[in-house]
């Protein structure tokens, strides 16, 4: 018995309808220059590579982060690192397929050779022009419905972070912004401290 052919690999974003709705499935056919996210089925583009500030903010935690969790059962992730979330959309599972530029993962069971599939325990965002409105519209909205324990949103520009943390009802609750010269301290590991002096450098 015959067996079908995979269909071929996509390899430029203009053999791809903007307005199509996708799932992992495709996604994983897609051998593209351009980094892209799935968000409900949709595409959207990623800014072209982080710059210079964005990189050294993300070093900077990155750094905290890998100490503290040395050794313990959770495990840090930059990106690239592939996270698939059970956030709804109209084509079923799969359908969202982010990107963070940080998450912790303390659940081994959602790893696997594609990446995290189910909501980090903690997500780190840091903002930039091209992405701004949509870490705190759409991926937001994503984050608190596919059910992120902690999520935070760091600001360069006005060297701040703004955490969000999930409570009982599955409703993201802000906390006060956390701003340069501030020790910031996770929500769901408090152990976890920041010096934001030595991110906002």
């Amino acid at each position: 018995m015959k067996t079908a052919a995979l269909p071929p690999a996509v390899t430029s974003l203009s053999e791809l309808d903007p307005a199509g709705l996708y799932t992992f499935a495709d996604y994983l056919r897609w051998q593209l220059e351009e980094r892209v996210e799935l968000i409900r089925g949709r595409l959207w583009k990623m800014s072209p590579a982080p710059g210079t500030r964005h990189q050294q903010v993300s070093q900077a935690i990155n750094r905290v982060m890998l100490n503290f969790f040395y050794r313990q059962s959770c495990q840090v992730f930059t990106a690239p690192f592939d996270v698939r979330l059970p956030a709804g959309s109209r084509k079923g599972d799969g359908a969202t397929v982010v990107q963070p530029d940080l998450c912790v993962v303390c659940d081994p069971a959602k790893l696997d050779e594609h990446g995290c599939n189910g909501a980090p325990d903690l997500v780190v965002e840091i903002l930039s022009p091209g992405n701004s409105s949509r870490e705190m519209g759409e991926k937001f909205r994503v984050y608190e419905e596919s059910g992120v324990r902690e999520y935070w949103m760091v600001n360069p520009a006005e060297r701040a972070v703004m955490a969000y943390v999930l409570d009982e009802r599955g409703v993201f609750t802000g906390r006060a912004p956390a701003l340069e010269g501030d020790a910031f301290r996770s929500a769901v590991f408090p152990e976890l401290v920041i010096d934001l002096k030595e991110v906002f450098v």
